[in-house]
């Protein structure tokens, strides 16, 4: 299509998608939105790096061609628009592009600019890798144990936005009805009368199409396990029905590739006793099973029957070099990322326990400032890289903060286009300047004999540590 905002580079090609698989020309065009406040220094910065790596991985034979789209203070200022249709034209068109941090608007319109993108493009899986970089300070005593990656679900749950406020008609109406048709329901809230009211939609597509990318990515990607995280012992007709639906996605479309966790219990008791029978097997995996009512006995028996069937292409432990899933109550992820942080690859949240989770990982390798992140449809193809912190208005123009969250997410951004030589560069660049103990002021502060650098010095240091 044309435009009349953006300028299309005229020497580069679109990205393409075929069958499900990314087409990347050698001189693709990737649309930017350089972001508010900090965002200026951070992309000047972070352009300067990702320009380099592709030069240095492929010597003249591949080239980014940059087109710049407006969303935030700077679309507001040039065409008094927040996001012009024109920039979420351009992001459908160009199937992905990379973003900095944006103001959300004051006083209505749009409830957040990195959500209105994500809904009108469909953006429904939200990856947070969260991996340590050695040197980082860190809260915590082995922050080098935390390798995981979350896929947060990133359309659903109380992020949908169905609300209704306290002293409204709608809040009123809304708990009429509920009063009339759903009494039961109705007589569990202990104030209603003075309560704003907000639907949880958790959907048996929404978290199917979570799920199977998270899986899929970590097949692709020689991953260990996928965590189920859901607060299902309390919801259980939302939350619990993730954790349900997950296990019955993983069971029907990668059955001969994953092992659930209990089937490892089930298969690894029959393997070290092959006379065990099936109710010797309930009781060892369920401690509780004589004191269980006849019909969750019967549960459980047909669970181990089951596992059992899987003996051809699962026992004599093959279970051990499948995909493990399984699934984690919300509140004991937290504890336990921390204290056994080995134990957790790749997480699959829904969208409230996933934005807690990934900014709580983020603090355990460094903080906001170098977590990366990105906004993706894996069925599309359409993908938007992202800084995760916010703008900081207060360092702006100062050339000061750490461009690592947008230099982190053009790394996720090259190896999602399969330039995984110019990603390793990247990552490459990243750990030697940290590890010379060259860096920002956030780091600056907490290292010992460290060399403080500006927000472009970083950027020219981790050039020079990508070698030749």
């Amino acid at each position: 299509m044309s435009y009349s905002m953006i300028k299309v580079p005229e020497n580069g090609n679109k990205i393409g998608i075929k069958q499900g698989k990314l087409r990347v020309p050698d001189n693709p065009i990737i649309p930017f939105i350089e972001g508010d406040g900090t965002g200026r220094d951070i992309w000047r910065a972070s352009v300067r790096v990702f320009d380099e790596a592709v030069i240095k991985a492929y010597s003249g034979q591949r080239e980014v061609h940059w087109m710049e789209v407006y969303a935030g203070e700077k679309a507001y200022d040039m065409f008094n628009e927040w996001l012009p249709n024109e920039t979420v034209a351009a992001f459908r068109e160009f199937l992905v592009g990379i973003k900095g941090p944006l103001t959300t608007p004051v006083g209505g319109g749009i409830r957040s600019l990195n959500v209105a993108l994500r809904k009108y493009l469909d953006l429904y899986v939200c990856q947070r890798p969260v991996q340590y970089i050695d040197g980082i300070p860190s809260p915590v005593k082995r922050p080098e144990d935390v390798d995981m990656v979350i896929f947060r679900e990133n359309t659903e749950d109380i992020y949908a936005g169905a609300e209704f406020e306290y002293g409204t008609k709608e809040n009123e109406d809304f708990r009429a009805t509920l009063k009339e048709k759903f009494p039961e329901q109705y007589a569990k809230l202990r104030f209603p009368e003075t309560a704003g009211i907000s639907i949880k939609p958790v959907s048996k597509e929404g978290t199917e199409r979570l799920v199977r990318a998270a899986i899929q990515w970590s097949l692709e990607n020689n991953r260990k396990g996928v965590s189920l995280v859901h607060k299902g012992n309390i919801m259980k007709f939302t939350e619990g029905a993730f954790r349900g639906w997950g296990y019955e996605l993983a069971k029907r479309e990668f059955r001969n590739q994953i092992v659930t966790e209990r089937e490892t219990w089930i298969l690894s008791n029959k393997e070290a006793n092959p006379d065990l029978t099936t109710e010797e097997n309930a009781r060892l995996i369920d401690p509780g099973f004589g004191m269980m009512s006849p019909d969750k006995q019967g549960e459980i028996l047909d669970e181990v029957e089951a596992a059992l069937t899987l003996w051809e292409t699962h026992g004599n432990g093959q279970w051990k070099t499948k995909l493990r899933i399984k699934d984690t109550i919300a509140d004991i992820v937290f504890q336990q990322t921390i204290t056994r942080a080995k134990e957790f690859d790749v997480l699959a949240t829904m969208n409230l326990n996933g934005d807690y989770l990934s900014d709580a990982l983020a603090a355990q390798i460094g903080g906001m400032g170098i977590a990366p992140g990105a906004n993706i449809n894996y069925e599309t193809g359409h993908a938007i890289f992202e800084a995760t912190h916010g703008t900081a208005p207060r360092y702006a123009d100062q050339d000061k903060v750490n461009p690592g969250s947008v230099i982190l997410s053009g790394e996720m951004m090259f190896r999602y286009l399969g330039w995984h030589e110019v990603a390793d560069l990247i990552l490459k660049g990243m750990r030697g300047a940290v590890k010379a103990k060259t860096v920002t002021y956030d780091f600056h502060r907490l290292m010992e004999n460290a060399t403080l650098l500006k927000c472009s010095e970083f950027g020219e240091a981790i050039i020079q540590h990508m070698g030749d």
